[in-house]
């Protein structure tokens, strides 16, 4: 079950207008400008300043902010990783009228786990699992999955100070620089998956979409929340790629997906859940291979075709 910030669920009317107000910036007499699915880029204006930089805009009506590692120096099979490709802190806001879902990833050294969990907790954030995504990294990563309900900017609050027990990069970071040419074939990539990416921090990365909706608590889920899977490809020499991400499956996917990825040469690292009470329940198979970007494409479609997931729309 979530934490619930200002007992969301049980709130009075009179709680939820003040809530509304207070996240928008409303005025008595105005209607309130909560955080909503059409919600406008001011509703999260509060929420900016809290965590110190603007969030992205996600399908969904979903707004994410990012904290790449950037500080931390991580190897992986004699790949040194880009925050993009596995190092990347992220909590993601899903508004409605009355109470805000949130749910994140922290990529923790083993050193900030403790403190991190404890302050999470007494702030009223649930940590919903600690692991591994890779394995034989150095230095060791954990990762630490979060979720919350309730009043925005106290869930903000928590995750802002929580994050202050780390050595995560907080100030404001410099605007997007250009990609500049990326050496990898982006296109051939995208007909082997069929499915698009971006270019993000030097990683090509794909998201996809389960097939059904997926809900906690009653409350849907928006793919940009954690519940697609993501498959992320960082260039590595003359057309190769460290590939890692996780595939999201039901129990019954599970079994055929390892078997594609494996047969096809892609290293199984991590099979898990993220979180406590979804439905469907979701288990995240981890990955990881540094080969032929191309062919390892090819073997990820295979693995995309044992599982239900939404059909790319170009």
């Amino acid at each position: 079950m979530y934490y619930q910030f200002g007992n969301a669920r049980k709130a009075s009317a009179g709680f939820v207008l003040a809530t509304s107000l207070a996240l928008a910036g409303g005025v008595r007499g105005q209607a309130p400008d909560s955080l909503t699915r059409s919600g406008t880029a001011s509703s999260w204006a509060t929420i900016d300043r809290v965590l110190g930089r603007e969030g992205k805009d996600q399908p969904g009506g979903v707004r994410k902010y990012s904290f790449p590692r950037g500080d931390l120096k991580v190897v992986c099979g004699g790949v040194a990783l880009k925050p993009a490709l596995a190092l990347g802190s992220w909590v993601a806001f899903e508004g409605r009228s009355k109470d805000t879902m949130a749910m994140g990833d922290l990529v923790l050294q083993e050193g900030e786990v403790g403190p991190v969990l404890t302050k999470l907790q007494q702030l009223g954030v649930q940590p919903t699992a600690l692991h591994n995504h890779l394995l034989n990294e150095s230095p060791h990563i954990m990762y630490l999955h979060i979720q919350a309900r309730g009043q925005a900017t106290k869930i903000a609050e928590a995750i802002h100070t929580a994050l202050t027990l780390t050595a995560t990069p907080l100030a404001k970071p410099p605007g997007a620089q250009p990609n500049g040419t990326f050496p990898l074939d982006s296109a051939r990539i995208k007909a082997a998956l069929q499915y698009a990416g971006t270019i993000n921090g030097g990683v090509y990365q794909v998201s996809v979409p389960r097939g059904e909706a997926v809900r906690v608590d009653g409350m849907e889920v928006p793919p940009s929340m954690g519940v697609a899977t993501a498959i992320n490809f960082q260039p590595t020499e003359a057309g190769k790629a460290a590939i890692t991400g996780d595939f999201v499956l039901t129990a019954n996917e599970v079994g055929p997906v390892l078997q594609a990825l494996r047969g096809g040469g892609i290293e199984v690292t991590a099979v898990h859940s993220h979180m406590l009470t979804e439905e469907p329940r979701l288990f995240f198979v981890h990955f990881w291979a540094d080969a032929d970007a191309v062919a390892l494409a090819r073997t990820l479609r295979g693995a995309l075709d044992r599982m239900n997931v939404k059909k790319a729309t170009s």
